[in-house]
């Protein structure tokens, strides 16, 4: 029986997983679309994973998640980890390119930038006001343009005057993308310039300030897109890495960090006859190994409520097992602390 360990990244557009074994190695991998919905998702990741695995010779000891509902999934699957992107990013991406300085991330509805020394995050950005230059921007134009944005890459490589697109807001780049159109630009010219446009308007507002030192790492479901890679190198002047499983770093991250949590508690029960919680020991774990079919077997579901007890009024979300409540967060004191059971 091999030991393994299951990270999931639940972002707003897509929803990433990985099972990683004992030498950290990616055995099953997973990228399905979070359709608004992070607790199915997470629920058709988990049970993608399982169909890739042979689970009588696999056995899954911790999880870890991150992402946006990484709360939410972590109160799910029992996780040992829950952790925000940036560590995530970062502890996968220094565990496969350990001499990284900067890793550029854009996601289906965000960006981030992570400056590294010595294998740690020592500075970061995110985009905080606008999705322009994202995932979902690229969609939404390839859509208008009647292209697949999987196209898009290639299509972007073959122009030789890419148009000037400006990106710095959706609005007014979807206005010059039609003027673009209707005075008779190129296809290909019009891709490259909104590969380009995503590339300007990444550097000129997330990573505004920042130092960008090679090595260089771009990640997220966008470094799929050569086109962009192309832009990013131009306008850098240098190579940009992009790892094949680069749209799965969160998860691998998170599955690492799970690992870590998973042998620490196992060195802490030798030590001390007793486990600190680094690896799953309630549901949906099974005598320390995760069930993967027991995640189905659940109904969970989410309430808001509102805290009266201090001036505050913190906004308390509240997770449900079957009716069971297993996990609460929002609160800012401890008067707004909902326990289980409660």
């Amino acid at each position: 029986m091999t030991d393994a360990y299951l990270g999931i990244d639940i972002g707003s557009i897509s929803t990433k997983g990985v099972v990683v074994d004992a030498d950290r190695t990616i055995v099953a991998r997973s990228y399905l679309w979070t359709e608004g919905n992070p607790a199915d998702a997470a629920r058709r990741v988990v049970a993608d994973l399982a169909m890739q695995i042979d689970r009588d010779a696999v056995r899954v000891r911790a999880v870890g998640t991150t992402g946006s509902a990484r709360r939410l999934v972590g109160a799910m699957l029992g996780a040992a980890v829950v952790k925000n992107e940036i560590t995530a990013h970062a502890v996968g991406t220094t565990y496969l390119h350990p001499d990284v300085r900067t890793i550029l991330e854009i996601g289906g509805q965000d960006s981030k930038i992570i400056c590294v020394e010595g294998g740690i995050a020592v500075d970061y950005a995110m985009n905080t006001l606008c999705a322009a230059g994202t995932g979902a921007f690229l969609s939404s134009q390839a859509h208008r343009l009647g292209v697949e944005v999987e196209e898009f890459g290639p299509i972007a490589l073959t122009s030789k005057r890419p148009a000037n697109i400006a990106a710095r807001c959706t609005v007014f780049a979807e206005s010059d993308l039609v003027h673009k159109i209707q005075v008779g630009y190129a296809r290909e010219d019009i891709i490259a310039g909104l590969c380009r446009a995503v590339a300007s308007n990444y550097l000129n507002n997330v990573g505004k300030g920042k130092k960008i030192t090679a090595p260089v790492v771009f990640q997220g479901g966008v470094s799929k897109n050569v086109g962009v890679v192309r832009a990013f190198e131009d306008m850098l002047g240098m190579e940009v890495l992009v790892d094949p499983d680069g749209h799965l770093m969160g998860a691998f991250g998170v599955a690492l960090l799970a690992a870590e949590a998973s042998a620490g508690a196992r060195r802490g029960a030798g030590a001390a006859g007793e486990s600190d919680g680094g690896e799953g020991d309630g549901e949906p774990f099974r005598d320390g190994a995760f069930d993967f079919d027991a995640v189905g077997d659940f109904a969970f579901k989410t309430r808001e409520i509102e805290c009266s007890k201090c001036a505050n009024h913190c906004e308390i979300i509240c997770v449900y097992r079957d009716d069971a409540l297993i996990d609460s967060w929002g609160n800012r004191c401890d008067q707004g602390a909902v326990k289980a059971g409660r």
